[in-house]
C-alpha cells in the first residue's frame, strides 16, 4: 500500500501535466506515493500525453473518461481508484506547487487530522474566482456548519477513512467539501504558497460558479426547505393581519398586490421543492458520476 496518492483532474492541461508529474517526482522522492491523473474530457492532446507517461512512469494510473463530468467527479473517480493511506488533491495548472505537498502530510500526519486544507497568503486566482471562492465559503460556512475562518481551498490532504467513506456516495453530483464536513469535523489548515497560472485560462466561469452553487444549496443542506417553510408561515401571518386591519377599515384594500406576492411564494417554493425532487429523481435513475472509457498504466 502507497502513502500518498496524488489526485490530479486533468482539463486541457497538456502544456504542464508532464513538467508537473517530474516536480512532484523529485518533490517527494523519499515517498512511496503513486499519482492518479483522470482526464476529464479534455478536448487538447491531453490523452496523447497522459497514455504516453503511463505507459513509461511507474506507480501512475491515466483514467481517461468519456466525456467533460466536472472537477469534482474526476476527483471522485481518482478517490475510487487509488491506494495510499493519504490522498492529495492537486489542479493541474501549477498553481500550487508540488514542494507544499509534504506541508499537508506532515500537518495531517503528525496532528491526526482527517483532511487539511491550504490556504493563501496572497492569492494568485482572477479577480472573478476570488469573488466567487469568497460567495461559496460565505454560504458554505453556514449551510455545511464549517468553521467561518477555514477556506476550502481544492488543494488539500485527506486520510484512508475519511476517502473510504467519501466514495460510498454515489450520486450524480458530488461536492467533496460538503461530503467532508457530513464525516468529519476534525479538520484543519495551513498556509501554502500560491503561485499564477502557468498556461492557459481558469475554467471558473458564471455557469460555473452558480452550478456549484445549488449543488451545495440543494444537495447537502435542507436550509432553503426550512426557509420555504418559514416564508409561507409568515405570507399565512402577513394574509390574517392583513384581512383583520381590512376589516377594521383600518387600511384599503391591496387585493392584487397580495394576490401577485402569494402567487410569487408558491410559484417559488414549487421550484425550489422540484430542485430537491428533481436531485433525488437523478440519483434513483442512476444517472453516473463519471464514466471510464480507458485506463492506462505500466505493465510491470
Amino acid at each position: 500500500m502507497k502513502e500518498l496518492s496524488i489526485i490530479i483532474p486533468l482539463f486541457n492541461g497538456s502544456k504542464t501535466i508532464e513538467s508537473l508529474i517530474e516536480v512532484i517526482e523529485i518533490e517527494l522522492s523519499k515517498v512511496n506515493f503513486e499519482i492518479i491523473l483522470v482526464n476529464d474530457g479534455s478536448t487538447d492532446n491531453s490523452f496523447e500525453i497522459g497514455t504516453k507517461i503511463a505507459a513509461t512512469k511507474k506507480d501512475i494510473k491515466f483514467i481517461n473518461l468519456r466525456k467533460n463530468f466536472g472537477e469534482f467527479n474526476a476527483v471522485m473517480c481518482g478517490l475510487n481508484f487509488m491506494n495510499g493511506n493519504y490522498a492529495v488533491l492537486i489542479d493541474d495548472d501549477f498553481q500550487n506547487p508540488p514542494s507544499e505537498i509534504l506541508k499537508l502530510y506532515n500537518k495531517a500526519k503528525d496532528g491526526n487530522f482527517d483532511v487539511v486544507y491550504s490556504y493563501y497568503n496572497a492569492k494568485k486566482h482572477h479577480w472573478f474566482r476570488n469573488l466567487g471562492s469568497k460567495i461559496v465559503n460565505t454560504f458554505t460556512t453556514y449551510l455545511l456548519k464549517k468553521q467561518k475562518d477555514l477556506y476550502l481551498s481544492s488543494f488539500k490532504i485527506l486520510n484512508r477513512e475519511i476517502i473510504d467513506e467519501i466514495i460510498k456516495f454515489k450520486g450524480p453530483n458530488p461536492y467533496i467539501d460538503g461530503l467532508i464536513f457530513q464525516i468529519t469535523n476534525n479538520v484543519s489548515s495551513i498556509e501554502v504558497i500560491h503561485l499564477k497560472r502557468e498556461n492557459g485560462d481558469s475554467s471558473y466561469s458564471p455557469r460555473k460558479l452558480i452550478s456549484l452553487f445549488l449543488t451545495i444549496v440543494f444537495g447537502y443542506s435542507l436550509v432553503p426547505l426550512r426557509l420555504t417553510f418559514l416564508a409561507g408561515f409568515v405570507s399565512i401571518i402577513f394574509s390574517l393581519v392583513y384581512m383583520f386591519l381590512y376589516a377594521l377599515n383600518i387600511i384599503p384594500e391591496w387585493g392584487s398586490p397580495i394576490v401577485i406576492f402569494m402567487c410569487g411564494c408558491i410559484l417559488c417554493s414549487i421550484a425550489l421543492i422540484g430542485e430537491y425532487i428533481g436531485n433525488a429523481f437523478l440519483q434513483l435513475n442512476g444517472k453516473p458520476q463519471y464514466i471510464i472509457k480507458t485506463i492506462h498504466q505500466k505493465k510491470e
